[in-house]
């Protein structure tokens, strides 16, 4: 491919149609230039997108690159994934992918105690998604199947890592506060 101002188009059109991050090795190849300046283009792609003020951030994710939105547009993103035309995961869905994401490998049955209710219809959907996958078998009766989330999960946050997840203890209310709920809760007897 021919100069910078192609190599840069070329870079932000594969980017947009991936649906997957893109590792450095493959962009290399693709755009006939050395390992070791994909991280320059792409830092120059990241520059062009801030400066023409777009909507896009690239980004590394799951070990490669990919387009994603910026933070600032989040708010319409909320609104348009509200609207007929988006397509959503039910509240129990995102419940089992919080579950998996945090405690895995986790088993349907522990899914289940952690919820409080069944959840083999969301963890079928999440599945069928390519969110979670199974990644094992317990070594007790039975041989239950453990869960994992996978690639796909990695990428459609924009995480690099599960080492990239929010820690868990800045959603979770202090134990004096669960305590005092539980007191509130909890029957005479």
């Amino acid at each position: 491919m021919g100069d910078m101002t192609e190599r840069l188009a070329a870079l932000e059109a594969i980017l947009f149609v991936t649906e997957s991050p893109v590792p450095d090795r493959e962009l290399a190849e693709v755009l006939e230039i050395a390992t070791d300046e994909v991280a320059e283009l792409v830092a120059t792609l990241g520059r062009r997108l801030d400066d023409r003020g777009s909507g896009l951030v690239v980004r590394r994710s799951a070990g490669g690159w990919r387009l994603y939105t910026r933070r600032e547009v989040h708010p319409f993103l909320e609104r348009f994934a509200a609207s007929p035309t988006a397509r959503r995961v039910s509240n129990a869905a995102m419940e089992v992918l919080a579950v998996v994401a945090y405690r895995q490998p986790v088993s349907r049955a522990q899914i289940a105690e952690i919820r409080g209710v069944d959840s083999d219809s969301a963890i079928r959907t999440l599945e069928r998604l390519g969110l979670i996958a199974e990644v094992g078998r317990l070594p007790t009766p039975g041989n239950p199947a453990v869960y994992g989330t996978t690639d796909l999960f990695l990428e459609k946050l924009g995480l690099d890592t599960l080492d990239d997840l929010p820690p868990l203890a800045d959603h979770v209310p202090p134990a004096e506060v669960l305590d005092a709920l539980e007191e509130t809760f909890r029957p005479d007897g």
